[in-house]
């Protein structure tokens, strides 16, 4: 910094405070130390500034599963988030989540000094391990159901069960079948809660749910069974992939969608739009849950440990060809 200083011919203090953004520096005199941050390759060295600080500006991810697209989803956003915030983030990603795995890996990130944790937790498991956490660790966790003492940012999975059976029941039919995901996820577990209450709500039969595993195979063989139903003309999969080995079964059996079913789906993962038929589905707005927990993290920071939130982030339905009312 001293080098610095001395070729953009301002003082020490100046360095830092267009280091840091203060807003007290003007233009020209910022321009002139970054020309000199940028000819001399002057890097901070954050280990020596989080021992004067301690804060390593650094949070930790846990994670469970990133290969499925709303886990890796999720961390995605969340690491976006904390860098517009100026954090950097260390992950760690489990292959099961139970209270001595989250345990291990807070342990292992308060190791590395993070200032906070935040922690993915979809299934059950994860949720009840963060009853257990380290001492010290400012830490909010994502989905998590109710986490006890810890904050909590999660999509409204209830709503979305909702949005997408009320929509099917809507255009006239007269039920909805439903492909569920599996039974320790919260998230399967609400979405099955809000298209049991939709159907409830609405006086209609209530059909036992399909199980499957959040894969497109497990959607295929619950396709193959309702294929073979005649009763059958709307169906709510959990997830996008299931619903593609929903409609791929469907084809082969020669089904067609949405003229004799209609099919909704959940996530709205990228390539849900070019499905055949392009499908309809509910969107879960992963950039604001990485933004809402960071923000969260941030407040818990700067205010302590005693404020516990929990924010729910609303999804939106996406209507696109592979619904129609029944024929």
């Amino acid at each position: 910094m001293a080098d610095v200083a001395r070729e953009a011919g301002v003082s020490h203090q100046t360095v830092s405070r267009v280091l840091n953004d203060h807003p007290n520096v003007r233009s020209e005199t910022r321009t002139r130390v970054l020309q000199a941050i940028d000819k001399l390759g002057y890097r901070r060295n954050l280990v020596a500034r989080a021992l004067v600080t301690k804060h390593s500006r650094t949070l930790g991810v846990v994670s469970f599963d990133t290969t499925l697209y709303g886990p890796a989803s999720t961390v995605y956003g969340i690491e976006q988030a904390a860098r517009a915030a100026g954090y950097f983030v260390s992950i760690v990603s489990l292959t099961s989540i139970d209270r001595a795995g989250v345990r291990d890996a807070l342990d292992y990130l308060a190791d590395q000094g993070v200032d906070g944790a935040v922690v993915v937790a979809p299934q059950r498991s994860a949720a009840q391990a963060l009853a257990d956490l380290p001492s010290g660790i400012p830490t909010v966790a994502v989905e998590g159901g109710q986490a006890g003492e810890v904050s909590v940012v999660c999509v409204d999975q209830v709503a979305g069960g909702r949005l997408a059976t009320e929509h099917l029941l809507a255009l006239g039919h007269e039920t909805v079948w439903h492909v569920g995901g599996p039974s320790d996820w919260l998230e399967a577990e609400g979405r099955v809660a809000g298209w049991r209450a939709a159907l409830e709500e609405a006086g209609r039969e209530i059909p036992r749910p399909l199980a499957g595993d959040w894969s497109p195979r497990s959607g295929y063989e619950a396709g193959r069974g309702l294929a073979s139903m005649r009763n059958v003309t709307a169906v709510f999969v959990a997830n996008d992939q299931m619903a593609l080995g929903v409609l791929r079964a469907f084809g082969e059996q020669g089904v067609r969608v949405p003229e004799q079913v209609s099919v909704v789906g959940f996530d709205d993962v990228p390539e849900s739009a070019y499905f055949s038929p392009p499908l309809t589905t509910i969107r879960q707005d992963f950039g604001a849950v990485g933004r809402h927990s960071i923000e969260v993290l941030v407040r818990q920071l700067k205010g302590g440990l005693e404020e516990r939130e929990r924010l729910v982030v609303p999804p939106s339905f996406v209507a696109r060809a592979s619904t129609a009312p029944p024929a």
